[in-house]
């Protein structure tokens, strides 16, 4: 290939990009790197290449222009090659290039190899199966992957799953004066066996429902009060958002995940821990 015939192909490929042509951007970029692997401009093309198909959620392509861009790229200095790298090998489960990528960038890592399950931290994640939306919690094990820590609405989703979600916020929590990144998903990782139900609970205050929910948490299990959800607009969700838990006493539906002998255990403990104000009824499985 003359050199005169890949700027024509580099030309064409950041038009390509430009129109979001994820597919043809990366074709063009690879077919001048078979040729030109090692120019100075080639980190940039590398890089560019493996974000293509990242977009296009093709990791293999995406972990495996990801490695040639990491290869390019200065170490312990947040280069987001690194980054990227360690989300596509994440996702392939190369657990060695995942702790190389994260380290690369500039993260520490506990010492050890194989899976990552470290502590770091809670943030929210954007679910997104179908077109539904719902911003939920969870605790991030490795800076690509957190478990679910509330029970989604979203059908088919579970308390306990673990997400790969991406590294740029898009959106905040602020919660006690403390602020959190919502990330969006990129894949569900790992399912979860917790089925869903929902119950009707009758709670004489607030602190009743707060009771019910520690009292699943404490077990392992999830509890999630209607009157814990907040509908927003796309805007809002991707803003920055001031967060109160705003349970509140009363008649209202709880979501919860357990089995299903586990839930009534359960229920019927809360209840005779205060049988005053508490009741429950139709236990029923979602989905």
């Amino acid at each position: 290939m003359h050199e005169s015939e890949a700027e024509q192909l580099i030309k064409q490929a950041y038009e390509a990009w430009d129109a979001e042509d994820w597919l043809s951007a990366a074709g063009l970029l690879e077919r001048v790197l078979a040729g030109f692997p090692d120019l100075p401009e080639s980190a940039v093309w590398w890089y560019d290449a493996a974000l293509a198909h990242k977009f296009l959620r093709n990791w293999a392509k995406a972990y495996e222009l990801g490695r040639e861009a990491a290869a390019r790229a200065p170490r312990g200095e947040g280069e987001p090659a690194h980054w990227n790298l360690g989300i596509a090998a994440t996702i392939q489960r190369d657990w060695a290039t995942a702790r190389e990528a994260w380290t690369g960038f500039g993260i520490q890592l506990l010492e050890g190899e194989g899976e990552i399950n470290g502590r770091f931290g809670p943030a929210c994640v954007r679910l997104d199966t179908g077109g539904e939306r719902e911003v939920v919690w969870i605790d991030r094990l490795c800076p690509t992957r957190g478990r679910v820590m509330n029970v989604p609405v979203t059908a088919g989703r579970r308390f306990g799953e673990i997400v790969v979600h991406d590294g740029e916020p898009k959106g905040r929590r602020v919660v006690d004066g403390r602020e959190y990144p919502v990330f969006d998903e990129l894949l569900l990782f790992e399912t979860s066996d917790l089925p869903t139900f929902t119950v009707t609970v009758k709670a004489g205050q607030a602190s009743d429902i707060e009771a019910l929910v520690e009292l699943f948490l404490a077990q392992g299990y999830g509890a999630e009060p209607a009157s814990s959800f907040e509908l927003l607009c796309a805007c809002c969700s991707e803003g920055t958002l001031e967060r109160r838990r705003s349970v509140h006493g009363g008649a209202q539906q709880v979501s919860l995940a357990a089995s299903e002998e586990e839930a009534r255990r359960l229920l019927d403990q809360w209840v005779t821990l205060t049988p005053a104000g508490r009741a429950w009824s139709g236990l029923a499985p979602v989905g």
